[in-house]
């Protein structure tokens, strides 16, 4: 029998119908400071030339730690981030993200106070702008962007339907239509996030459906 769309959507879904927010328990659809905080922290930790796993690691620790906030954030020291970072497996950019994160949180509080809907409403609502606030914030290039992007699009309409460069890779490589707006017709609004972060996990994965 032929392998269709659907079967491979739905074989990305019940390998990987999760997104990386969705991990670490960020409620994106909240839409509220501290859950968009901390979907900026990961973003940040991710889009480093790290392996996602310590990445993810490493988020959590912080967000353990206490540091769901910017205002919880900037009232942690350097040596405290330090400690967290390496010992989550950070260890090759632990001083550089420590005093990073320090710097944001700061950035974030004086700027927007810590709230990054203020960041969308600076921007209004224009993406394009949106992506250039958000590389204003040390450790934010286009990778970064890309994922938050990817996450929050859940709570933040502007976006939808936005599929970044690797998930579209995916898309292709399991063929799956790879433009944005034609996935996004294959599922659900609301399943879509959860799509993008399948085929990103299964392109980190390098994994194919064979059945």
């Amino acid at each position: 029998m032929a392998t269709t769309d659907q079967d491979t959507i739905e074989w990305l879904l019940a390998r990987h119908g999760r997104t990386f927010a969705e991990e670490l328990g960020i409620d994106v659809e909240a839409n509220t400071p501290a859950p968009l905080f901390r979907l900026l922290v990961m973003s940040l930790l991710l889009s480093a030339r790290i392996s996602h796993e310590i990445g993810m690691r490493t988020a959590r620790a912080m967000f353990d730690g206490g540091w769901t906030t910017a205002e919880k954030l900037a009232r942690s020291t350097w040596e405290e981030r330090v400690k967290v970072i390496n010992a989550a497996g950070y260890a090759r950019y632990d001083e550089r993200t420590s005093r990073m994160l320090g710097d944001d949180a700061h950035l974030l509080l004086d700027r927007y106070g810590g709230d990054l809907r203020r960041l969308r409403d600076s921007a209004e609502k224009d993406p394009a702008r949106e992506r250039s606030l958000l590389k204003e914030i040390k450790g934010i290039g286009d990778v970064g962007c890309d994922i938050f992007f990817r996450e929050v699009q859940l709570a933040w309409n502007e976006l939808y339907p936005f599929a970044d460069e690797r998930a579209l890779h995916g898309a292709h490589r399991l063929g799956l239509p790879a433009t944005p707006e034609a996935l996004a017709e294959t599922v659900p609004r609301r399943t879509f996030p959860r799509l993008v972060s399948a085929l990103v996990r299964a392109e980190l994965t390098g994994e194919t459906r064979t059945s």
